[in-house]
């Protein structure tokens, strides 16, 4: 199976290896037919500490790396 690939923003980047990235999905309701924003928070694994909050970044699934790391930061 492939893994996953989102794109969103990064929101905190305060701890070592390690950006919160907010990703907005968007979808039509099925009953009100209106368009509804949500948004998650991943924790993602940056290894350079590359990234500073408002970037731009694509997180891809990879295997545990903590408690609550389950993505990566693809090089943008």
């Amino acid at each position: 199976m492939p893994k996953r690939i989102l794109q969103g923003v990064v929101t905190s980047n305060q701890n070592e290896q390690t950006v919160t990235v907010s990703v907005e999905r968007r979808f039509t309701h099925p009953v009100l037919k209106k368009t509804i924003r949500k948004s998650k928070k991943y924790r993602a694994h940056d290894e350079k500490n590359a990234f500073n909050v408002g970037d731009a970044v694509r997180i891809q699934e990879c295997p545990p790396k903590s408690k609550t790391k389950r993505w990566e930061v693809i090089a943008e």
